[in-house]
C-alpha cells in the first residue's frame, strides 16, 4: 500500500503551485484567498505526506539495506555452511582416514609389540649366550686348553705332585713303600728303632695321546714317577732319585667294543671299575705305593685283546713272566735265576736276579656289569723252568752213574706249570655313598701276583721245582659321604703253604729242604745280635738274625684312612690324606732242627714232635701323610 501511495504522490511535483482557471478572475480575491488557504493546507498535508513517504522510503531503504544485509548474511551463512559442510566432509574423510590409520597403527602396534617381544627374547638369549661365551672365555683363559693339538693327535699332559711322610714303629729301612715280607721279627736289631721318612718321589708325570685311525680310536699312555734308585741316589744332600717307567702302552679300540693293547701296563689280574679296559683299574686309596696286602696286581709287558659289550666283557692277555723262589737249604744242584749282566740293561745289583723264562704268563678274564655291582673272574697260567744237575751236590747221596766229584753228568731242564684263579665283586650301596668289595685268589705258583710277593715256588732235594700253594684275600670298604671326602678301610691277607722235603744227608742225618719245613731252625727269631765288624771306617750295619728261618705262613694288614679335597675345580685339585696300617707277619713253626722230631722219610713232618715248636711273629704300626696337587 505504501508503495502505491508513494508512487502516486511521487507523480505530483514537489514544488508545483495551483493555477487558477481562466474565467474565474473576478472572484479571485476571495476565492483566491480561500483557494490559497486550501492550497496551503493541502500543501502542508502534502508536505506531511511527503515527509511521511520520505520517512517510509528511508525505512524501506533501511529495510532494503537490512534485507540486503540479511541476504549477505544468508549468503555468508550459506557460504559458511558450505565451507562447514566442506570442512565436515573433509573432517569426515580425515576421520575415516584416521580410523583407517588407527587400525593400521593398531596393527602396526601389535606387530611392533610382537617384534619388541621377539627382540626382548632374542636379547635375553643373546645376553645368556654372551654370558656363557664370556664365562667360557674366562674359563679358557684361566685353565687353557686341556689338550694340545699335534699333527692330528691330541696330547693331554697330566701330573700330580706329592709331599709324603711315613712313620713306622719298627724300622724297615724303606721309603714310603712297605716291603711286607721284610717286617722285622723281634730279634732283628733294625726293629728295635722307629723310622720317619719324608719324600716327594711318588710325584707322577703322565701323558695321554689319542687320535682316530679309520674306525679305530687309538690311545697312547705314558706314566712315570721317581721311585727308582740310581747308583748315586742317596738321602745325604741332593736326595736325587731317578725317574722310572710305570706304564707305557698303546691300544686301539673299535666301535664294536673290541680292542687290543700292547706295552707295559697293569696286569689283567688287576680289578677294573667297569668292563675290561686300560685306565679303568680300581686302585686302593693308599699312600703306600706297594698298596695293601691281598691286592692282586703287577705291572709288566702285556699284549691284550678284549671284547666289551654293554654289560659283559672278556679279555685275554700274554704277560711278561718272572719267578720268585722261596725256602732254604737248597743243594747246589740247580739254578733258576741269573744276575743281570753288567753290560746288559738289567739291574746287575739285584740279588734276586732274573728268571730265564720258558714262556710268558697267560691270563683270561670275564667281567660283568649287570646293573648293580661289578664282578670279575680271572684265570692265570704260569710256566717255570730251571736247570738241574743230578751229580752236582756232594752233600747228598748221588744217583747211580755219578762220579765221586760234582759234575754236569745227566743235567737236564726241569719245567713245571703253575696257575690259579681269582674272583672279585664290587657292590655300590646307598646311592654309591658306600662301596663294598671282596676279592679272593688262590693257586699254585702265583704268589707274585699279590702285593706281599710271597714266593711262587721252592725246590726239592733233587733240584726239581715245586710250586707253592698260596691264597690271597682282600676286603674293601670305601665311603664317599660328600664330594670332598673319601674314607676307606681295607683288610687283606696272603698265605703260602708249607712245601718242604726231608732227605738223609751223607752223614746219615735228616736234612730239611724247601719252604716252611718243621725242621728249620727258628730259635733265633727273638734274639738280637750285635753289629758285625765292617773292617773299615764305614759304620756297621744292624745285626742280622742268627738261627731264624722265618718262612712266612701268612701276612695280614688292616688299614684305615681318608682323603680330603681342599679344592677341586678348573685349576686342578688339592687334597691331603692320612692313613694308618697295622700289619702282622707269622712264620711257619719249626722244632729247631731237633733230630728227634723226625722219624721215617716222610716228605712233611708235623711240628713239635720230639721238641718245642717256635713260631716267629712280627708286628708293625705305620702312619702315612700325603699332600697332593693334581694338574687340571
Amino acid at each position: 500500500m505504501f508503495l502505491v501511495s508513494g508512487t502516486a504522490f511521487a507523480d505530483t511535483p514537489k514544488d508545483a503551485d495551483a493555477q487558477p482557471a481562466k474565467g474565474a478572475q473576478p472572484a479571485k480575491s476571495k476565492a483566491a484567498k480561500k483557494a490559497e488557504s486550501s492550497n496551503a493546507a493541502i500543501a502542508a498535508q502534502l508536505e506531511e505526506l511527503r515527509q511521511t513517504m520520505q520517512s517510509q522510503q528511508e525505512q524501506l531503504q533501511m529495510l532494503k539495506e537490512e534485507l540486503a544485509k540479511r541476504d549477505r548474511q544468508i549468503d555468508e551463512a550459506r557460504e559458511a555452511a558450505a565451507a562447514a559442510n566442506a570442512r565436515a566432509a573433509e573432517a569426515s574423510t580425515k576421520a575415516a582416514e584416521a580410523v583407517n590409520t588407527t587400525a593400521e597403527v593398531k596393527s602396526t602396534a601389535v606387530s611392533l609389540n610382537s617384534t619388541v617381544s621377539d627382540l626382548k627374547a632374542s636379547n635375553e638369549a643373546l645376553k645368556t649366550t654372551v654370558a656363557t661365551e664370556q664365562a667360557a672365555a674366562q674359563k679358557a683363559e684361566e685353565t687353557g686348553p686341556s689338550t694340545i693339538k699335534f699333527k692330528g693327535v691330541n696330547l693331554t699332559p697330566m701330573a700330580w705332585i706329592e709331599a709324603a711322610t711315613v712313620s713306622r714303629t719298627r724300622a724297615t729301612s724303606a721309603d714310603i713303600n712297605t716291603p711286607f715280607t721284610g717286617i722285622p721279627y723281634p730279634g732283628q736289631a733294625i726293629g728295635k728303632v722307629t723310622e720317619n721318612n719324608f719324600t716327594a718321589r711318588q710325584s707322577r708325570l703322565m701323558l695321554l695321546a689319542d687320535t682316530k685311525i679309520g674306525s679305530a680310536k687309538v690311545n697312547m699312555y705314558y706314566e712315570g714317577d721317581f721311585l727308582g734308585a740310581g747308583v748315586t741316589s742317596n738321602n745325604r744332600q741332593s736326595n736325587s732319585y731317578v725317574f722310572r717307567q710305570r706304564q707305557l702302552w698303546v691300544n686301539a679300540k673299535f666301535d664294536s667294543g673290541f680292542y687290543v693293547s700292547a706295552g707295559q701296563m697293569w696286569s689283567l689280574v688287576t680289578e677294573s671299575k667297569k668292563g675290561i679296559e686300560n685306565r679303568q683299574e680300581a686302585f686302593p686309596l693308599m699312600v703306600d705305593p706297594q698298596y695293601i696286602v691281598g691286592w692282586a696286581w703287577q705291572r709288566a709287558y702285556q699284549f691284550r685283546v678284549a671284547q666289551n659289550w654293554d654289560k659283559f666283557a672278556v679279555g685275554f692277555s700274554i704277560e711278561g713272566p718272572q719267578t720268585t723262589i722261596g725256602g732254604r737249604n737248597f743243594n747246589n744242584n740247580f739254578f733258576i735265576n741269573a744276575p743281570g749282566a753288567g753290560g746288559g740293561l738289567y739291574n746287575f745289583v739285584d740279588t734276586s736276579g732274573y728268571s730265564l723264562n720258558r714262556a710268558p704268563d697267560f691270563l683270561f678274564k670275564v667281567a660283568a656289569d649287570p646293573g648293580w655291582g661289578h664282578y670279575e673272574v680271572v684265570g692265570i697260567l704260569s710256566s717255570f723252568r730251571n736247570r738241574v744237575y743230578p751229580c752236582g751236590a756232594l752233600s747228598i747221596a748221588l744217583p747211580a752213574g755219578c762220579a765221586t766229584n760234582a759234575s754236569v753228568t745227566g743235567a737236564f731242564n726241569d719245567s713245571r706249570l703253575g696257575g690259579g684263579a681269582g674272583a672279585t665283586a664290587r657292590l655300590p650301596l646307598f646311592a654309591k655313598k658306600l662301596e663294598l668289595a671282596l676279592h679272593a685268589q688262590g693257586g699254585d705258583g702265583i704268589g707274585r701276583y699279590s702285593s706281599a710277593q710271597l714266593p711262587d715256588l721252592t725246590a726239592r732235594p733233587d733240584g726239581t721245582l715245586a710250586p707253592i700253594h698260596s691264597y690271597a684275600w682282600l676286603g674293601t670298604l670305601e665311603a664317599h659321604p660328600n664330594p670332598k671326602v673319601d674314607v676307606f678301610s681295607y683288610f687283606g691277607g696272603e698265605y703260602a703253604a708249607r712245601t718242604s722235603f726231608v732227605l738223609t744227608n751223607t752223614a746219615g742225618n735228616p736234612f730239611a729242604v724247601g719252604y716252611g719245613s718243621p725242621l728249620f731252625n727258628n730259635s733265633g727269631c727273638n734274639t738280637e745280635t750285635p753289629p758285625a765288624a765292617s773292617g773299615t771306617s764305614t759304620p756297621t750295619a744292624p745285626g742280622a738274625l742268627a738261627g731264624c728261618a722265618g718262612d712266612i705262613h701268612h701276612i695280614v694288614e688292616g688299614t684305615l684312612g681318608f682323603w680330603h679335597k681342599i679344592y677341586n675345580g678348573p685349576k686342578g685339585r688339592v687334597q691331603w690324606g692320612l692313613t694308618y696300617s697295622y700289619i702282622t707277619k707269622y712264620g711257619w713253626s719249626s722244632n729247631n732242627t731237633n733230630p728227634a722230631a723226625f722219624s721215617g722219610t716222610a716228605a712233611q713232618t708235623a711240628p713239635g714232635a720230639g721238641g718245642g715248636s717256635v713260631r716267629p711273629h712280627a708286628v708293625d704300626n705305620m702312619v702315612w701323610t700325603s699332600f697332593r696337587y693334581y694338574l687340571p
